[in-house]
Formats: structure tokens, sequence, C-alpha cells
């Protein structure tokens, strides 16, 4: 009995160490990594998980849909650093911070791709949702019930008597196509109109641009 114990407790000791082995030589393996602890994220993305991690060829170069450079502006000017008073500006590192709560059942954060359907076929952060800057713009013909519906299905807020509860409402984290595109800033710009508190909504300003430049993973949209 006494070597049965042992065989098995030797046997338990080896798995241990195979799994730790091969943890090792797959973290050895990412020689480009997010930071120097942190090779890559998992998120869930339509239903399904997703690996964020950076591109390992070291050879790669940028997606040719954000390799140019130049483009009338306007529409396309270079947005400021600071979009709103309340709205806080985050790059990759916080964005994969969002992404990592909610992959863990964070479900007060929603990270919204504000870019038309055209360009999200092209290429999404995992873990994003598509709401378009025209569904929340009224000047593009959305109206203030299809606005609302938005909000309260999506954002989490109440609606009281008339009067917009946003005590539960998600902390928004949107993007778009990078410092040259104004369909996130609209989107916020729009949500602000609309009361929606500046300190739940968190703006990625360097969007796909700088998401394609470092060479981290997308997955098609709808």
């Amino acid at each position: 009995m006494k070597s049965v114990k042992t065989l098995i407790a030797t046997s338990i000791v080896s798995t241990v160490i195979l799994a730790a082995c091969a943890t090792t030589t797959a973290a050895d393996k990412t020689a480009v990594k997010i930071t120097p602890d942190i090779a890559s994220v998992d998120v869930m993305h339509d239903g399904k998980k997703t690996t964020i991690m950076r591109n390992q060829d070291q050879k790669n170069t940028v997606n040719p849909s954000f390799a140019k450079t130049s483009r009338k502006c306007p529409p396309f000017c270079i947005q400021p650093s600071v979009l709103a008073p309340g709205v806080e500006t985050i790059a990759e590192v916080e964005m994969l911070g969002y992404l990592s709560k909610m992959n863990a059942g964070d479900g007060s954060i929603l990270v919204i791709d504000s870019r038309t359907p055209d360009w999200v076929k092209k290429g999404t952060i995992p873990g994003s949702v598509n709401i378009p800057w025209t569904a929340l713009n009224p000047a593009k013909g959305a109206d203030p019930i299809s606005i609302g519906e938005i909000m309260v299905d999506k954002f989490g807020v109440k609606e009281l008597e008339g009067l917009w509860d946003y005590s539960d409402a998600k902390t928004l984290v949107m993007f778009c196509n990078g410092m040259w595109c104004g369909q996130s800033p609209n989107n916020i710009m729009n949500l602000l109109k609309f009361g929606y508190p500046a300190d739940k909504i968190k703006w990625y300003r360097g969007g796909m641009q700088d998401w394609e430049i470092l060479g981290l993973s997308t997955v098609p949209g709808k």
C-alpha cells in the first residue's frame, strides 16, 4: 500500500513539474510581449475565447489599411489628447486592463468600437462590440427614442419618469480608427449631451491605428 501511495505522489509531482515546464516554455517562446510581465490577455469575443498578443514575426509590417499617413482634413483631423473635461484618455495597457476585467466577469464595463461596419469588418479589438457613431448621432438620423433604447439596453442606463438615471450606467471604453478619426469622439460628445457621466467614459485615442502598429491581435467584425 505504501509503495502505491508513493507511486501516486510521484506521479502527481511529475505532472505538476511537466505542466510548469510547458508554461515556462510557452512564455519563453513569446519574444514580443505586451509588457515585460504580460505576454497575452484572454478575452471573450462573440462567445468564444480569444487571446490577444502581439505579432511574433519581428519582420511584420503594419496593416496596409493603416499605412496611409495623410487624409483630407476635415473630416480626418488630428484629435486633441483631452477630448472633454472628465473623459479619461487611455492607451493600450489600460485598454487591455479593461478587457481583462470584463473577461473576469466585470459587467460594469463595455468596450465599444464606434466605427461604421465597413471598417469593423477589416478587424476590431477582441472583446469589443460595435455601436457605430451614426447610431448615436441625431444629425445622421438617430432619433432620441433609438438613442434611449441603446442607453437602456446596452449601457445600463435607467429611465425614470422622463429622466435618465446613470447611477448604474456602465463604464464605456470607446475607440475608432485612431488619432485622426472622429467617430468615437462623435459618440462621446453626443453621450455627454445626453448627460452621460464623463467619468464613466474612457477614450482610447490611438484606436486601431496604434493597435495595428503594435501588432496586437484583431478579429474580423460583423
